[in-house]
């Protein structure tokens, strides 16, 4: 999997749109990649070769982030995986990517649209550190993805954006629980990105396209590529005194 010097990262969710994006940079930077993905190996295995032709090792494996019950097997399976090829169980960075879109004006909103919310968002989030943190090397990083829509408010996400809320005060606790462990923890909240995510509202309807450029400082909105590189800078020795951070990366979306 790795020499013996490199780190390694797991990323949630990196088999496309901003999480592939998270990866490739985390390549970039030296970093050996361990990713996810919910349904779409093709995908997936995708990224992994593109992180192979960056030089750098991957692998990715199933996980369906909502159904907590799966995840000790998914860690023994990524555990036996680092033992195996590294001498040791640990890993360096962990990145809770994954999650999907929910547009319902809250009068509307089922309990089981917002069970799903809450089981991807914010429950698989807090288990699943919980779970991995005893793997994580002292000097490691927590990285949770946020939205912009936990400061600003657009009808329609209210279920997602108070998911999203919950998992910024958790990451202010990561940073004051886990200081004594050496790791850090921080958000990342990207603003409006042109991905498939939500069925790709944001890339492809021309109106929303242009209301959200027209809201945002720099005049466009925003790529994948412009996130993934700041998750990969937080994973380098030059961010280790950020703790317990929001970051947004919205182009001063609404500001």
């Amino acid at each position: 999997m790795k020499t013996e010097n490199n780190k390694v990262a797991l990323v949630t969710g990196g088999s496309r749109g901003l999480g592939r994006d998270m990866a490739i940079n985390l390549a970039k930077k030296g970093i050996d990649v361990i990713l996810t993905y919910r349904s779409n190996k093709e995908q997936a295995d995708n990224v992994v070769t593109e992180i192979q032709a960056i030089g750098q090792k991957a692998i990715a494996y199933q996980l369906d982030t909502s159904k907590i019950a799966t995840f000790d097997a998914f860690i023994t399976q990524v555990t036996n995986h680092l033992q195996e090829h590294t001498g040791s169980p640990n890993f360096d960075f962990l990145i809770n990517n994954a999650g999907t879109a929910l547009y319902a004006p809250f009068i509307e909103t089922t309990e089981e649209q917002f069970d799903e919310m809450l089981n991807i968002h914010l429950k698989g989030v807090f288990f699943l550190t919980q779970k991995t943190v005893p793997f994580i090397n002292k000097g490691g990083r927590i990285i949770n993805i946020s939205s912009g829509l936990a400061r600003f408010s657009f009808p329609g996400s209210s279920t997602y954006a108070t998911m999203k809320g919950g998992v910024e005060v958790f990451t202010r606790y990561l940073a004051k629980e886990l200081g004594e462990k050496g790791i850090a923890a921080n958000i990342v909240a990207p603003g409006a990105i042109e991905t498939d995510f939500g069925g790709g509202r944001v890339r492809d309807n021309k109106e929303i396209n242009n209301h959200i450029a027209g809201i945002t400082a720099l005049g466009r909105v925003g790529l994948p590529q412009d996130i993934g590189g700041v998750v990969a800078f937080l994973c380098t020795e030059e961010a280790r005194w950020i703790n317990g951070q929001r970051i947004e990366v919205s182009g001063g979306m609404m500001v």
